[in-house]
């Protein structure tokens, strides 16, 4: 008997070729026959998952389904979210004003109000020159 030679080579065995055969269980029938090699199975199985991944790319980009993603969004909707942004923190300044001027009002009504600090520092005014003609 002779002996079958065994590839040395990763090329030579992804070239080497297979039978694939789907056979009815029942009458042990051939349903269907592929004849394959190890690089033929890595080529669809690489196709595959690339058309997988493209599919969906192109279902999340050109469907609406692009809108549940958190932080993506239209301009239009950034640009109104910036300008409620910056109203609401107009409003939150103008309340803690408004607050720091009612607990004043308070306290002098109340007189329980703490003297003042006046500023001594020198102010250094230069006058002003007169012009004559």
């Amino acid at each position: 008997m002779a002996k079958a030679k065994i590839p040395n080579n990763t090329l030579q065995r992804l070239r080497n070729r297979y039978r694939l055969v789907v056979m009815n269980d029942d009458t042990y029938e051939e349903v269907v026959t592929f004849k394959l090699s190890r690089m033929s199975v890595y080529i669809a199985m690489s196709i595959m998952f690339v058309l997988l991944i493209s599919l969906t790319i192109a279902l999340i980009i050109f469907t609406p389904l692009k809108f549940y993603i958190p932080g993506y969004g239209s301009q239009q909707s950034r640009t109104e979210l910036q300008v409620l942004k910056i109203r609401t923190d107009s409003l939150e300044q103008a309340i803690q004003f408004k607050e720091e001027y009612l607990n004043g009002v308070k306290k002098a009504l109340n007189g329980n109000s703490e003297p003042m600090q006046r500023d001594t520092t020198p102010l250094n005014i230069p006058k002003a020159e007169s012009s004559r003609d």
